[in-house]
């Protein structure tokens, strides 16, 4: 073999090496852009559930304050003292009256005893007695006729004791828990005074 032919023979070998070098690169290249793209995808899932998790947790977070503040919305008030008629011994107290409003803000409460669903219940308790649901009266003093009671509006409650039952003497403590469908209830505690008149005021 000449020395022309052992140079076209190494010349052959040195390409054949060449092409084999810049397969294996192109190989390298595409191993390494298919594990690139799997780390983006990856990265991508995951950024996805942490934005997902957090929106979630935000929403969940904004549903607690709006409940929250649905529970103070509805909130009533006192507008005035409450008043007791005793009976024409002037011995017990027969019936109690006081007026309610919304207060500042408050959503619209229904005051309708006669309604199944969605009404205000108030519940009566002293030291010997546990009414859960006594009967009242609703009468608007200022708005409309309705007992639908709104903003800008004043309703009289009146509570008949003695057709529930109970007797309240002198000196003696009771409480009323004005319960509205929802939000938080108003509590009205009570003492009687040593000695009745036909009305009294109790503050």
């Amino acid at each position: 073999m000449g020395v022309f032919d052992q140079l076209q023979r190494r010349a052959r070998g040195a390409r054949s090496a060449w092409k084999r070098f810049q397969e294996e690169h192109g190989i390298t290249g595409l191993e390494t852009a298919i594990i690139l793209i799997a780390f983006v995808v990856v990265a991508a899932v995951f950024a996805f559930v942490v934005l997902s998790t957090g929106l979630f947790s935000s929403e969940r977070g904004k549903e607690a304050v709006y409940a929250g503040l649905a529970k103070t919305r509805s909130t009533m008030t006192l507008s005035s003292g409450l008043v007791a008629n005793a009976d024409a011994g002037l011995t017990q107290i027969d019936t109690i009256e006081f007026d309610l409003t919304l207060a500042a803000g408050g959503d619209t409460v229904n005051l309708d005893p006669t309604a199944v669903s969605n009404s205000t219940v108030i519940t009566y308790f002293d030291s010997d007695n546990l009414v859960p649901d006594v009967n009242f009266t609703a009468a608007a003093l200022r708005g409309d006729a309705d007992t639908l009671l709104e903003p800008g509006e004043l309703m009289r409650i009146t509570i008949d004791l003695a057709a529930e039952g109970l007797v309240v003497g002198p000196n003696a403590s009771f409480s009323l828990e004005v319960k509205p469908p929802t939000g938080s209830y108003l509590v009205i505690q009570r003492t009687a005074p040593p000695a009745f008149q036909l009305v009294n005021q109790l503050n």
